[in-house]
């Protein structure tokens, strides 16, 4: 039945308990049960209506004009006064406007490789039958991502049903970044209240590295029982000749050295260097201090740690190594070592997803010093250790002298964040070159990564140094 049919007294009994609910709840409580029932519908996560104060001195004025033309009989300045009084009339009189808008976010490349440049396309709608006389919106932008083309903000005026659309360009980062809600701010059209919107439309942007493999990493002469392409001094099966020694029963005929056979009629077996499948765990400097770089632009040592573990992470898994992956930082990464496709498919999304691999500074203090014991204690007897550290403090030193004085083979790949041109960079930069020969004195060795040279090169040239 509508209300148009119903009784006069069944429809005084509705106004009545209407009436009795408004009184026992209070007007605010209707209005804000309205609204919240307003921004369900609309997507409105969060809203906020306050003055903006741009008249705030007009009534003052107009109490000023006012007084000042009666104490001077000055009818110009009452008449001012009227002005005034009748702009404040206006202002309150206009009251905001009904707020229906949608936003829609799209990005150009849905799964980018770090670098790249991700064009981000925003699309406002104003759903409502309204004139939205002023109305700003600025997009929920993570804080990793920068801006380098464009602008994330919009300010116009839409007519009922009108869109408008932004886009920018932002370079991306390694990991997982979601995009907030957007915000918008709609006033009325005398600019006195302005209403805050949170507009609740999250995406994210994924953005995982191609771990694509640098050169082979030279490692140590340590290694595991498992086959594979780090020399030893033991003689066996493999392809460098070793020795060779007298025949013994058992011995397979292709061992056995048919040319001085013929020559002295005696049996002999070739032996050939042994290869094993080194086991390396590679530690990332995670911790706040290492978070530095050579200019604004410039990646940061972090970021370039992790990137270069990622391709050494894949050489050396493609090389038959076992491979595992720590940190040391406030919060905790561990992937033990192993092999396989599952063990690199495993290691690449802890690369893109880890929130301690992202390129933000993580909160809290890291003690270096429990990092590297709770780690040593992780490792078996044979494992090497590859740091990636820029070697910014002293603590870095006393880990890697920790875990080699242990029997783990150690070494650094440090990415240089300093620069020259000042007298604190130039000490900054001596400091650091002076904690890289302190390592090289207790033979560990260290690779000094520029930050304009492929970490290929870096390895070349300390390789070098290694065999010289």
């Amino acid at each position: 039945m509508s209300a148009r049919s119903r009784p006069d007294h069944e429809r005084a009994d509705d106004d009545a308990t209407d009436a009795v609910h408004r009184s026992a709840v209070g007007d605010d409580a209707v209005e804000e049960e309205v609204a919240d029932e307003s921004d369900r519908s609309t997507g409105v996560a969060e809203s906020t209506e306050r003055p903006t104060g741009r008249w705030k001195g007009v009534s003052a004025l107009a109490m000023i004009l006012g007084a000042a033309g009666v104490i001077l009989s000055r009818p110009s300045l009452l008449l001012g006064s009227v002005v005034a009084v009748g702009y404040l009339a206006y202002v309150r009189a206009v009251t905001l406007p009904e707020v229906d808008v949608s936003v829609e976010r799209s990005f150009d490349e849905s799964n980018p490789d770090p670098g790249d440049e991700v064009g981000v396309t925003v699309t406002v709608r104003n759903r409502s039958d309204r004139v939205l006389p002023d109305l700003r919106v600025v997009d929920g932008v993570p804080d990793p991502l920068p801006v380098v083309e464009g602008s994330p903000r919009l300010g116009t005026a839409f007519r009922p049903g009108e869109a408008a659309t932004m886009e920018y360009t932002v370079s991306a980062k390694r990991g997982e970044h979601e995009f907030a809600g957007a915000t918008a701010i709609v006033r009325d059209y005398a600019g006195a209240t302005e209403r805050e919107l949170t507009l609740d439309q999250p995406d994210v942007l994924e953005c995982t590295p191609s771990v694509d493999p640098t050169r082979e990493v030279p490692l140590r002469a340590l290694t595991s029982r498992f086959t594979g392409r780090v020399e030893t001094d033991d003689g066996g099966e493999g392809l460098e000749f070793f020795a060779t020694r007298e025949y013994r029963r058992g011995d397979t005929l292709n061992r056995i050295d048919w040319n001085r056979h013929a020559r002295t009629g005696e049996l002999a077996t070739v032996e050939f260097r042994k290869e094993r499948a080194a086991t390396a765990v590679l530690v990332l400097d995670l911790r706040e201090q290492a978070f530095l770089r050579e200019d604004d632009e410039g990646l940061h040592a972090v970021d370039r740690g992790v990137d270069a573990a990622s391709r050494v992470f894949t050489a050396l898994l493609e090389t038959g190594d076992r491979v595992g992956i720590a940190g040391v930082g406030p919060e905790e990464v561990w992937l033990p070592p192993g092999t396989g496709n599952e063990h690199w498919a495993r290691a690449r999304e802890l690369f893109a997803t880890h929130p301690a691999l992202s390129s933000t500074v993580a909160d809290g203090r890291t003690s270096v010093t429990l990092r590297t014991r709770r780690l040593r204690k992780r490792l078996s007897p044979d494992d090497q250790v590859i740091v990636f550290s820029p070697l910014c403090d002293r603590d870095v030193l006393r880990a890697a002298r920790l875990l080699d004085a242990h029997g783990h083979l150690v070494t650094v790949i440090s990415p240089d964040p300093t620069t020259e041109g000042t007298p604190g960079r130039d000490l900054a930069r001596a400091e650091r070159a002076a904690r890289m020969a302190d390592l090289r004195g207790s033979n560990i060795r260290v690779i000094d990564w520029a930050p304009d040279e492929h970490l290929s090169t870096a390895i070349d040239r300390a390789a070098r140094r290694w065999t010289a």
